[in-house]
């Protein structure tokens, strides 16, 4: 579906307006938007000051859909400058943008770093890069990135995923599917709500790949929280024929299901994508890159909200590859 059919949550010209000239103040107090405990404090108290307006439109996603899409911000597809090849060659490139996403987050929640992602940035650039077309990551391009939760092989992953668009000319989806509106027997739950196989690290995480001090553990695909189903689910790295007929046939339904209620998010610049990763899965269509500095590019931030109790208390246990988060705390 498009932008219109979608949850949207529409800034007036005056909230924009703050937000981006919060955001361009912290800039320009900090000369940069690398994430160093300074700057993270002065976001951080900046955020506090942020006015009711822009609260009520960051509240907790509140339909059966799981997602939103905030929509005011803009961008100047100019001044951004080229789509980089690579996040590694993006640092500075639309710091104003960095900021706001940051800001955001910090309405939300807490906006977290993984120390083996993106050299521990907080905030992530998506562009396609050469030499990566066929990955099951977010450099990936002429493959259909499949529907997963974010960073599902870790217990500490986010429970918001924000996806701010830069840059989108060719209008390339974004996928999404929702766990609340899927159709699934008693039967499938039972047998999807039981911990019977690991869910390993994606090909973003090399040195979590190589973790071999304990095995990987069993975790379920669905969990009966108080509020409904939660889900954690990543097939292209789950090894589902290890599993006995039984558990395979009901995974295939829930990819099946995924598959049906699944909507299509094309963003355009300066929307935000907010994604309950607890509740929805998302991935990405395919596209052919040009690699001339206008392709696709996103920023991506992962929030997680203190006192939520959406996944089961077994997941404390788990070593989660030896990777770990940073997290920002709030002013």
């Amino acid at each position: 579906m498009s932008t219109a059919s979608a949850p949207v949550r529409q800034l007036d010209p005056r909230t924009a307006g703050e937000l981006r000239g919060t955001a361009e103040s912290v800039l320009s107090e900090s000369g940069t938007a690398t994430a160093s405990p300074r700057l993270l404090d002065r976001v951080a108290s900046r955020a506090a000051g942020l006015g009711d307006a822009l609260r009520h439109h960051c509240r907790p996603v509140d339909t059966a859909d799981g997602l939103f899409v905030l929509r005011g911000l803009d961008i100047d597809d100019r001044a951004v400058g080229e789509t980089p090849r690579s996040w590694a060659t993006a640092e500075g490139r639309g710091a104003v943008y960095d900021i706001a996403l940051l800001l955001l987050a910090m309405v939300m929640g807490r906006p977290i770093a993984w120390e083996g992602q993106q050299d521990g940035r907080f905030v992530h650039n998506i562009v396609p890069s050469p030499g990566h077309e066929e990955e099951q990551t977010g450099a990936s391009s002429t493959v259909l990135l499949s529907p997963h939760t974010e960073d599902a092989f870790h217990p500490g992953r986010a429970h918001l995923l924000m996806l701010g668009c830069v840059r989108n000319h060719d209008g390339i989806a974004t996928t999404a599917a929702s766990i609340r509106r899927v159709r699934l027997s008693d039967r499938d739950i039972a047998l999807l709500t039981r911990p019977v196989l690991p869910i390993l690290p994606d090909d973003a995480y090399a040195e979590a790949q190589g973790y071999a001090d304990r095995p990987p553990p069993a975790v379920p695909a669905l969990f009966a929280s108080e509020d409904g189903l939660t889900l954690r689910f990543d097939p292209a790295y789950t090894p589902v024929a290890e599993a006995d007929g039984d558990y395979r046939a009901a995974y295939g339904r829930l990819e099946a299901e995924l598959s049906r209620v699944s909507v299509a998010v094309s963003l355009n610049p300066g929307e935000v994508l907010v994604l309950d990763n607890d509740l929805v899965v998302h991935g990405r269509m395919p596209f052919r890159p040009r690699y001339d500095g206008t392709d696709r590019w996103l920023k991506r931030a992962s929030v997680r909200v203190p006192g939520r109790r959406s996944r089961p208390a077994a997941e404390a246990g788990e070593h989660g590859y030896g990777q770990a988060a940073r997290e920002a705390h709030t002013g």
